[in-house]
């Protein structure tokens, strides 16, 4: 379980690095729930897509950041996943925009993807 959902986190900026929003949707189940950092609530793998095609004609790169992620099985189809992560902005990184993610992967027919995404910026009390 755990490798498979590593695979499928090392996806999330391989496919984002390259302007794949179709490839970056397919990581989501179809009714998945996308939460920005914003706060704006994408449902749905369509909207993860379309909101990403636009997102990507942005010089934002993902980078890595936060160490090893937090995998807990919560059933043999099901885990929770706690990840790290930052991002740049025109090639500068900026340390302000590191970030911690939380996942729901859920085992599906077409193997294993994220049915939820909460993204959330890192920042002192």
């Amino acid at each position: 379980m755990s490798a498979e959902i590593v695979r499928l986190l090392a996806r999330i900026p391989e496919t984002w690095n390259s302007g794949d929003a179709e490839g970056y949707a397919a990581l989501f189940t179809e009714d998945a729930d996308y939460i920005t950092f914003f706060g704006s609530h994408l449902e749905g793998r369509q909207a993860i897509e379309e909101a990403h095609r636009e997102l990507f004609k942005l010089d934002i790169k993902l980078e890595g950041g936060g160490g090893p992620p937090l995998i807990k099985p919560l059933s043999d189809d099901v885990a929770l996943v706690i990840v790290g992560g930052g991002s740049s902005v025109n090639g500068a990184a900026d340390p302000s925009r590191q970030s911690v993610i939380t996942l729901t992967a859920l085992r599906t027919p077409e193997g294993w993807r994220f049915a939820s995404f909460q993204n959330t910026r890192v920042s002192a009390p």
